[in-house]
């Protein structure tokens, strides 16, 4: 039995402004619609039959991951590992190993799988995880190298010793290199790419954490433990436990047990592999111009060479330019030398640092029940417009500082307002004074589509007091 083990989280800073903390990379789409997350879950089912795969991915994640996972229609269940806090993938793999072990025993093999990486060849992808497969049966942790096509300094290094099966032994497990290095590994022939990505039973990996990492053992057991009154209750989902959760040491799985193994293999793998790290990476997969111009939407280029241009919903006309990127979304643009694509997150942390919203947050943000778009904000209002998923609704909620006028552009509201239950249909509206306890609920079959003006002193998101919420956000 095969069990994917999908690794969902990291904000993709070096992706800013498409990536952001509250929509972070594996929910980046690309240009044929499907989002990163989507792909790693059409490539984990085309290698596991039916059975589950497991997502390990923030409590914060959660509604968006599950979204995706029903939008891709697999013939799979989906279960999802919740964790309060990023504590790097050491914890990760220890509870979906946990997991995996006590549900279809320590023979059961995992197939670890990062949420952002690009695979463009899933049959030769198959193929290697198959190679995979024979070598985790005999107790082997396999890791998956990629064949280097270039001196990448972005990538960490695997070198292969001899023969092991289907792989080879791992010799050693190298950091990023100096551009020096990563030739000097080229031109040696023994020198993988390190795609963090890993086949390996149940049992062997908790046998190699006890060995080389028992306090991450020791703090991941006592985590699950902890977990365990949840777990006949939550279906598909369960929440690790916050205090217990913070004392499982923060490590990745490289360093706590990878490195220090003596049970580790790797397979060679050729199948189109990109970690999609920079915008550079995302550059290459749109077809060049003539004179080398990439782009993703609707772009004019004239008298320009070596550009990359992204826009979201908007024409850019680029005159007279060579060798930059421009990423354009609704509120945030981003210009920059080609040459600076792995600097990007220095512009995210300066934004973070300042407290502004554009390193977190979309104009349109994803909630459990939809969405929400901010079309303009002004001196004491703000005007969005609210997107209600099918018998999807908001939280019983009050507002200390704000009132707000709701307009159904389309679909049926059915709304508590005070005292009242009512029912607003299109071109209708309601207003909601402040303080007053409030509910909107879309109780039909197609999407509910309405404009909320907010007024007064304060409009920041936190001035909301839930009573009620059918997604757990009391």
């Amino acid at each position: 039995m095969l069990i994917p083990v999908i690794l969902s989280g990291g904000a993709g800073t070096r992706l800013w402004p498409v990536s952001r903390e509250g929509h972070p990379k594996p929910f980046m789409k690309l240009a044929d619609g499907e989002s990163l997350l989507h792909k790693t879950y059409l490539r984990a089912a085309g290698v596991a039959a039916g059975g589950e795969i497991i997502t390990v991915t923030n409590r914060d994640y959660f509604f968006m991951s599950k979204d995706v996972f029903e939008e891709a229609k697999l013939d799979h269940a989906g279960v999802f590992l919740l964790e309060p806090e990023a504590r790097n993938t050491a914890p990760a793999v220890a509870l979906a190993a946990l997991y995996v072990a006590e549900k279809y025993g320590r023979d059961a093999l995992m197939l670890v799988l990062a949420a952002d990486h690009l695979i463009q060849n899933p049959g030769a992808f198959a193929g290697t995880v198959k190679e995979a497969i024979t070598l985790a049966k005999q107790d082997r942790l396999v890791t998956f190298g990629i064949v280097p096509t270039a001196p990448e300094t972005g990538f960490g290094y695997i070198e292969c010793g001899e023969a092991v099966g289907t792989g080879k032994r791992v010799t050693r497990f190298v950091e990023k290199p100096s551009r020096e290095k990563a030739s000097e590994y080229l031109a040696a022939g023994n020198f993988l790419w390190n795609s963090g990505m890993f086949c390996f039973k149940a049992g062997a990996i908790l046998d190699e954490l006890v060995r080389h990492a028992p306090d991450v053992h020791m703090a991941a057991a006592a985590c699950w433990s902890a977990a365990g009154q949840g777990k006949a209750t939550t279906g598909s989902m369960l929440e690790i436990p916050a205090a217990a959760f913070a004392e499982v040491p923060s490590i990745s799985i490289d360093y706590a047990v990878m490195e220090r193994s003596d049970r580790v293999a790797v397979v060679p793998g050729d199948f189109g592999w990109s970690d999609i790290g920079s915008w550079h990476a995302i550059s290459q997969l749109a077809a060049p111009d003539e004179n080398n111009n990439r782009c993703v939407g609707e772009v004019l280029f004239e008298d320009c060479k070596n550009n990359f241009v992204q826009s979201e919903d908007r024409l850019v006309a680029a005159l007279g330019i060579a060798n930059l990127m421009v990423i354009d979304t609704p509120d945030a643009l981003l210009i920059m030398s080609e040459d600076k694509a792995q600097d990007v997150k220095k512009i995210v942390a300066r934004l973070k640092s300042t407290g502004h919203e554009s390193y977190k947050l979309h104009r349109t943000v994803s909630r459990p029940w939809g969405t929400y778009t901010v079309i303009e904000v002004g001196p004491h209002f703000k005007i969005k417009r609210i997107v209600v998923k099918p018998d999807a609704s908001l939280s019983l909620q009050m507002h200390h500082h704000r009132s707000e006028h709701w307009i159904v552009v389309s679909g049926m509201a059915k709304v508590v307002n005070g005292e009242r239950e009512i029912f607003v249909g299109t071109n209708e509206s309601t207003y909601i004074p402040a303080g007053h306890v409030h509910r909107v609920e879309n109780p039909g079959v197609l999407e509910l589509v309405m404009i909320e003006v907010q007024s007064g002193e304060y409009l920041g998101e936190d001035d909301i007091v839930r009573f009620e919420d059918r997604y757990g956000r009391v």
